[in-house]
């Protein structure tokens, strides 16, 4: 049985309302480009089953902009989106199809995010990339894109933030010179660097104290 739209208003949000003929509530919120597209114009007629259709593209027409101002706030992870949404209100499926718009559309990219957050860290943050393979997984990135993101990190910029994290470090560390250097090496591999940096670090900041750490077989390997 097909309905009437008895009247099309505009809300406060640039939203359109539909009213149908008998129903003082409207059937449906819309955006001027499914109005359009979808012709609902006073006077025109829609069933159930295309009421369902408009109001299910409608709602992945919100949960795309809710996305989109949330890229644009910062980078995201599609799962961080994706929890976002749901906080929002929008449903699995309805989340999954803006989702896959934002792909399509080159907005979001689980692996470039994973490559610049990798290389932000470690050239700004003193982090190894143990730990921001670690922090990548977190956020929802696979773990063959986090191995990735981590491998195309350049060595010589990770050895010299761990350098420098070393040198930062070391004049606030308390105890005898042995005890410094071990504090300082688990605070090297806390921060995620592997054990080749670790050592060239703590010998940048310790010297000769480093060598007898080594000695002592407190670095891993």
């Amino acid at each position: 049985m097909p309905y009437r739209i008895r009247a099309v208003e505009r809300d406060a949000k640039n939203r359109y309302l539909i009213y149908l003929e008998g129903e003082e509530e409207p059937v449906l919120a819309v955006r001027e480009d499914l109005l359009i597209r979808h012709r609902l114009l006073k006077g025109a007629e829609l069933d159930r089953e295309r009421i369902a259709r408009i109001e299910r593209e409608a709602d992945e027409e919100e949960a795309y902009r809710a996305a989109t101002a949330s890229l644009g706030r910062g980078g995201r992870t599609r799962k961080e989106l994706a929890t976002a949404l749901k906080r929002r209100g929008f449903g699995e499926d309805v989340s999954a199809a803006a989702l896959d718009r934002l792909e399509r559309e080159g907005w979001l990219d689980d692996g470039r995010y994973a490559r610049e957050y990798a290389r932000a860290r470690a050239e700004g943050y003193y982090k190894g990339r143990n730990l921001i393979r670690s922090e990548l997984i977190r956020r929802g990135i696979s773990r063959r894109e986090a191995d990735e993101a981590v491998r195309a990190l350049d060595p010589e910029t990770e050895r010299r933030a761990a350098v420098e994290a070393a040198l930062k470090k070391w004049p606030a560390l308390k105890g005898e010179r042995r005890e410094r250097v071990r504090k300082l090496a688990q605070f090297l591999y806390r921060r995620g660097y592997d054990g080749s940096a670790v050592r060239e670090a703590v010998r940048a900041a310790a010297g000769d104290a480093a060598s007898e750490a080594e000695e002592a077989g407190l670095f891993d390997d």
